[in-house]
């Protein structure tokens, strides 16, 4: 923020400290920076350096509250804190990081306090202090003091790590995880992510390589030079009115359109020389991460009027929700240079370009097994299961493009499961194209068939174009009109750039079309996806797509979402699967981690479903009785197995007063009120507090499912990875609490939370 030659920044720490005060004070603030950037030696604003310090000084907000900067250069200012005028002098301490580079600034008296709340209460005394003295009993030993959660790593260590030297006397007393979680609310965010990783049992190399490292200063830092220290990633500052105004306004949902981890402000800003690739655990930010991409490539460009950056992600939902968070990081501007589509809309688009006269009509999977099972019926064939048809039709037939019996013959079907023999193939073939001579009759296609159709022609479009390029080059830069002509206009690539967002559950065929809608240059394509959180089947290796990911794949780990007591009842969700990323080794989630705090997730049996739903009424009547737990019912959401039991649930929290709103491809149907819907519905969104309903055996998984286990078991394994995935989403959606009910025998995923 830069008037009349002044600059002023505001630190990340000190923003999250702004939130928490009253809204006059935030008023005043604005008011405050104005008056500072324009003369910071105006006379209401008191600005005085403090005793025997010479850089932090402080200045008059109102009456009752001071910023205390830091004065990096002559007219360069830095606030660090906003505190009560009574506070102001205490004991404070600021410095340069010496690994990242990075300023930091912490008050040890609340560091201290913060930990002191958190000691062991002591044994109470007695309530009778007149009462006859207990009878003498033998001397016992006392009890050995708890062993300091750090005491296995040397200060020398704790420094190598990047952990802010002037807390290291506090860190030494800590003995339990609740006085862990009270320092790093206070801490310098690489202290804070250091001492969760190495409580949560992280190897010291472990640490120092997927948590320092990243965010560690390129160069030498010089611990006096301020002013460089504050242009540095690892000092998270914004230094513009309307970022600052967004920050503030905005709350906890606005942040992120202003600060970045600096591991996210890499990944953002970085040069890549193909495709890259961004995955994480719930939370972490790729979301985040993809958005600011978008915004940064779209600063790169020339200036226009088209659109060749494409976001893109595999539903509606997600898609309206992409275009809505882009529209408020960047406003029109950014917008129009951006196209927001969800990939099967932009196929369908493709499509239609190339057959303007078609009128099919396009089903989804669950019609398309519908279509399966009556055609099956007709037909009086009982050896095959429809689902798995339709399986093998989508994964193997269309999604390896196979075009005759020959080629259906000789396709990998890995990961399928059971193996078939050449006659069940040849069955299978005869099966696949009656059924597709069916939906033609039927005027209908399925996103399937759009999905690899579209492939096809964007390929078909892409060889056009590096045509014309090899005899533009052979023509030493000239063009031939009459090829230009032939082609059908001068064909160029739809897309300078393609950011993917949930790139775990787009098809195979998907990724055919998107590589062929940009040139394989720098930055063309930009994913980024959890493996973890697939809930469809689309299982792909993108290198054998012609996306070449190796050695520009990235993973974030701290989750800003969700507080360790979620995050630990989720990860157990998914149990001892493997998990594939994206390019044909495995991912894992080694690091995930939240240095959140709250309560564990409650567990709620009952009888039966209605005695459920009733449950859950009562639940949500209870949080509204109490004032400090009251919050917008918006922010509370219940996701349950099925559609049918989302209607169900949302009749009876109507006869209790609750109004609900039920999630549907377009997002919730309403403005006011709790959000109910499957747990498909919840990917990609996120509240305060979450209710996941229905989690019996038999409903996750679904008994269908359980069925396979011994009948088809590699199938059994991926339909079970799949509900686990599921159910992982859905308890990763809750940023404060998670409620979990059932009723019956519960699911058997819950085992871990009911030990």
């Amino acid at each position: 923020m830069r008037t009349g030659g002044v600059t002023l920044r505001l630190l990340d720490k000190a923003d999250k400290e702004i939130l928490r005060l009253p809204r006059t004070v935030k008023g005043a603030l604005f008011d405050f920076q104005h008056k500072f950037k324009e003369n910071p030696r105006t006379p209401g604003l008191k600005l005085k350096q403090l005793k025997g310090d010479s850089r932090l000084w402080s200045a008059r907000i109102n009456d009752e509250y001071r910023a205390l900067l830091l004065r990096l250069a002559e007219d360069d200012w830095l606030i660090v804190s906003v505190k009560h005028r009574k506070d102001v002098y205490d004991r404070l301490s600021y410095g340069i990081n010496h690994v990242t580079g990075g300023i930091e600034y912490v008050d040890l008296q609340v560091v201290e306090d913060s930990v002191l709340r958190r000691l062991p209460p002591q044994e109470p005394s007695p309530a009778d202090p007149v009462a006859a003295p207990a009878p003498a009993v033998p001397a016992q030993t006392e009890p050995a003091p708890p062993e300091p959660l750090f005491a296995a790593w040397t200060d020398a260590q704790l420094s190598e790590l990047g952990v802010a030297e002037p807390l290291v006397p506090v860190i030494r007393t800590l003995t339990t995880e609740e006085q862990l979680l009270g320092l790093i609310e206070y801490a310098p965010q690489l202290t804070g992510e250091v001492l969760v990783a190495l409580f949560d049992g992280k190897p010291f190399e472990e640490v120092r390589n997927e948590v320092t490292a990243p965010v560690a200063a390129p160069e030498p830092v010089d611990t006096e030079d301020f002013q460089t220290a504050a242009e540095r990633p690892a000092t998270v500052v914004t230094t513009s009115d309307d970022a600052l105004r967004e920050a503030l306004e905005a709350g906890d949902f606005g942040r992120w359109k202003v600060f970045l981890h600096p591991t996210q402000s890499k990944l953002v800003e970085r040069r890549y020389s193909g495709p890259a690739r961004v995955g994480g655990g719930p939370g972490t930010g790729k979301t985040i991460v993809a958005l600011h991409r978008v915004r940064h490539l779209v600063a790169q460009l020339p200036p226009g009027y088209n659109k060749p950056v494409l976001l893109t992600t595999y539903n509606k939902n997600l898609a309206a929700d992409l275009r809505s968070r882009l529209l408020e990081l960047g406003g029109e501007q950014l917008l129009s240079r951006v196209e927001v589509s969800h990939v099967d809309q932009l196929a369908l688009r493709v499509v239609r370009e190339a057959e303007p006269g078609s009128r099919k009509q396009t089903i989804d999977d669950n019609q398309a097994v519908r279509e399966w099972r009556e055609m099956l019926d007709e037909l009086g064939e009982s050896e095959w299961d429809a689902e798995f048809l339709h399986d093998e039709w989508t994964q193997v037939i269309l999604g390896q493009a196979v075009g005759t019996r020959t080629d259906y013959f000789r396709a990998r079907r890995a990961g399928r499961g059971k193996n078939i023999g050449r006659s069940e193939r040849a069955a299978i073939w005869q099966l696949a194209e009656r059924f597709t001579q069916r939906l033609d009759r039927l005027g209908r296609q399925t996103w399937d068939q759009v999905a690899e159709r579209s492939a096809r022609l964007e390929i078909g479009r892409e060889q056009r174009i590096r045509a014309i390029e090899q005899q533009r080059e052979e023509a030493n830069g000239l063009d031939n009109i009459h090829l230009q002509d032939g082609s059908g206009g001068w064909l160029r690539y739809r897309y300078r750039h393609i950011v993917v967002d949930e790139a775990q559950d787009l098809r195979p065929a998907h990724w055919k079309m998107l590589r062929a809608m940009t040139a394989r240059d720098t930055d063309d394509l930009f994913l980024v996806g959890d493996t973890h959180q697939r809930i469809y089947k689309n299982q792909v290796t993108l290198g054998s797509l012609g996306i070449n990911i190796r050695g520009r794949s990235a993973k974030l780990s701290l989750s800003y979402r969700t507080t360790r007591q979620i995050l630990r009842s989720a990860l157990e969700v998914l149990g001892e699967e493997r998990y594939d990323d994206l390019d044909g080794s495995t991912e894992n989630l080694a690091g995930y981690r939240s240095v959140l705090s709250g309560g564990v997730p409650g567990t709620h049996p009952n009888t039966d479903w209605t005695t459920e739903r009733e449950a859950i009424a009562e639940h949500i009547q209870a949080w509204d009785a109490h004032p400090d737990q009251r919050i917008a019912h918006e922010q509370i959401a219940i996701c349950v197995p099925t559609n049918q039991m989302a209607s169900e649930l949302a009749y009876t929290l109507a006869e209790h007063g609750i109004r609900a709103l039920e999630i549907g491809a377009e997002g919730a149907r309403g403005e006011a009120g709790v959000h109910v819907g499957t747990m498909f519905r919840f990917k990609g969104l996120e509240y305060q507090r979450m209710i996941i309903a229905g989690v019996s055996d038999g409903l996750v998984p679904r008994e269908s499912v359980n069925l396979l286990r011994h009948s088809d078991p590699a199938r059994y394994r991926r339909e079970v990875q799949r509900a686990r995935s599921l159910l992982f989403v859905a308890a990763t959606r809750a940023r404060d609490s998670l409620d979990i009910f059932w009723h019956g025998a519960p699911s058997p995923f819950l085992a871990h939370l009911l030990l």
